[in-house]
């Protein structure tokens, strides 16, 4: 009897814990696929160059979108090329005039010292839905510092 409601206990847990608190609507997978659904987008940059940075340093970068159709416009999917970048984007629906921004933080340390070039997917409910994004720099060893002196 115990086994029982300690098995309700963690099955209504876990239940709620996955219940999904964003503002997507339950199926944006139809929405992606239903081109009446479909908008336009206008990213005010696509590529990003975040300059000379010393390895160890986070870098933070921005892109800004603005829905240009008229119909609500979904970040659907946004993921970066590798481990070295976290990335946090607009989830709720963006209406018709209104922007909406992907966050993205770069880890040099989890790069390595040379020019970099990184890419961010973007899947989005427009004519064109796969997008990348991209940004690059340098990244500054500490020995090529050291060097430099």
């Amino acid at each position: 009897m115990k086994y029982a409601f300690l098995f309700i206990l963690i099955a209504s847990l876990a239940a709620t814990s996955c219940n999904n608190t964003d503002k997507k609507p339950k199926d944006v997978s139809a929405i992606m696929r239903d081109t009446a659904q479909f908008t336009t987008i206008k990213w005010k940059d696509t590529a990003l160059d975040f300059g000379a940075r010393k390895m160890g340093d986070i870098v933070n970068l921005t892109f800004v979108c603005t829905n240009t159709g008229n119909k609500p416009l979904y970040l659907y999917e946004v993921h970066p090329s590798c481990g070295c970048t976290l990335v946090d984007y607009s989830k709720a629906p963006i209406a018709p005039g209104q922007t909406g921004k992907i966050d993205a933080q770069f880890d040099t340390k989890k790069s390595h010292s040379a020019q970099v070039h990184k890419t961010i997917f973007v899947h989005t409910n427009t004519d064109d839905p796969a997008r990348y994004l991209s940004f690059s720099g340098t990244v500054i060893s500490d020995s090529a510092n050291a060097v430099k002196k």
